[in-house]
């Protein structure tokens, strides 16, 4: 028998992400070493590859994961009733790689940045970025700010400000992890555009 509870891949990835978190935590007490062995290290992604999928499904703390998944609710539990189930995890896991190889490639390319880096905001991100073509004029509102914003808005403002909070109060925020999935989003959405035109002209419509 289905649980309707976890009927959507939206609840799903929620309840995925809610267990990792515990069982990591739980494990933590007793070796330590296991957030390093789940988290994404790009100098150690060529020995340990399995990190770059497990460290989407990883956070690193209360607040952070509350926060995921808060914003996972809101934009996927939306985005997969417009594009569907298959698509929705498609994008999800596409967008969540993309942006830890575009974290991988900095590292290898400038030698920065060789920092465990953990959480689903890059995938996140490609949500976002999907629904910002797909949705752009629909009135959204974003982390402390009281005043709706179009949804295209609400995206870029969202990046910019973590990427200033990050330099600014020197936080380890994942940007480029957050740019990758953007992008990634960004590009699928601009493909089922072009090639469902009408039916997507018709949803941009009916949520301006």
């Amino acid at each position: 028998m289905q649980i309707k509870f976890l009927s959507s891949w939206t609840m799903r990835l929620v309840a995925i992400n809610f267990i990792v978190f515990l069982v990591a935590s739980l494990i933590s007490f007793f070796y330590p070493q296991i957030i390093s062995l789940l988290a994404l290290q790009p100098s150690k992604f060529i020995s340990m590859p399995w990190t770059i999928i497990t460290s989407m499904f990883m956070h690193g703390g209360s607040f952070h994961i509350i926060a995921n998944m808060f914003s996972l609710l809101f934009l996927g539990g939306f985005l997969e009733r417009i594009i569907g189930k298959k698509r929705f995890i498609r994008i999800f896991l596409i967008s969540g790689l993309a942006g830890s190889l575009l974290y991988i490639l900095n590292f290898y390319l400038t030698g920065n940045g060789d920092v465990a880096a953990v959480g689903a905001s890059g995938a996140i991100f490609g949500l976002g970025g999907m629904l910002a073509v797909i949705t752009p004029k629909m009135p959204v509102y974003i982390m402390f700010i009281p005043i709706a914003m179009p949804m295209w808005v609400g995206v870029t403002l969202s990046l910019t400000l973590l990427w200033f909070l990050s330099i600014a109060a020197g936080l380890p925020i994942g940007n480029l992890a957050h740019l990758g999935g953007l992008i990634a989003g960004l590009g699928y959405a601009v493909y089922l555009r072009t090639k469902y035109k009408r039916r997507f002209d018709m949803i941009s419509h009916y949520f301006s």
